[in-house]
């Protein structure tokens, strides 16, 4: 089910595999998705028609939680160090990569990106984040979000706007619209009340992809935060 409100964004309902959490099983930027490989046909046609992108099946790890072991922007991606040499292979084919040697391994929800800065779990080594600084092409600052670390897993972020966990203080607020270069930023849930809002959408410029449990209210806070109409 989608509901686009304009020709120029989509917002749409949408699952993997049976689940809702949308999030974990892809990762997209304004150009390129990686989408799980068990993911079915209908998923990955949503993804490719929402965010206007090429989507590559993959596994990481030889999971199929692809969200959460992979953070990228336009300029590349961290993968998991967990990563196998033929994932990597076929994730370095459509964009630069580095896998990370750090106990903090998934990193889809230690990473925060977009094309302008980072937010980081505080907890990664000082030279890992030197590395993603390096790959990504932005500056990382280490912070929590709503007093949690895996600052990845509680916001979805583009280049107009973000939506963040509900607990996020007005200092979180402000980070992320200093470190990310973006005005709109607005408390939200998805999927019914769930406050780890990247396990639950796919966003970039373009549109936006929520699981399908999400209520009306919380899509209209979504689509506000994200500044798209």
């Amino acid at each position: 089910m989608q509901r686009p409100k304009s020709s120029d964004h989509m917002m749409r309902y949408s699952r993997c595999g049976g689940n809702s959490n949308v999030g974990v099983f892809a990762t997209v930027n304004e150009s390129l998705a990686f989408v799980a490989r068990n993911a079915t046909c209908e998923f990955v046609d949503d993804v490719e028609s929402t965010f206007c992108v090429e989507a590559v099946r993959t596994t990481v790890a030889g999971s199929f939680a692809i969200g959460m072991l992979m953070a990228m922007n336009e300029n590349g991606a961290i993968v998991s160090g967990l990563a196998m040499d033929r994932e990597l292979e076929t994730i370095r084919k459509k964009i630069r990569i580095m896998s990370v040697d750090d106990k903090l391994n998934a990193v889809g929800n230690n990473i925060l990106v977009n094309n302008k800065g980072a937010i980081v779990n505080p907890e990664l080594e000082k030279a890992v984040v030197g590395q993603i600084q390096d790959v990504l092409g932005v500056e990382c600052i280490k912070s929590t979000i709503a007093d949690i670390n895996t600052v990845g897993s509680v916001c979805r972020v583009t280049s107009k706007g973000a939506a963040v966990h509900p607990n996020a203080t007005e200092e979180d607020i402000q980070l992320i619209k200093d470190v990310f270069k973006v005005n709109n930023v607005v408390r939200t849930t998805l999927n019914h009340g769930y406050g780890f809002i990247a396990l639950c959408a796919l966003v970039n410029s373009k549109g936006a992809i929520v699981g399908d449990e999400t209520t009306p209210i919380e899509m209209g806070k979504f689509e506000d935060a994200l500044d798209f109409y």
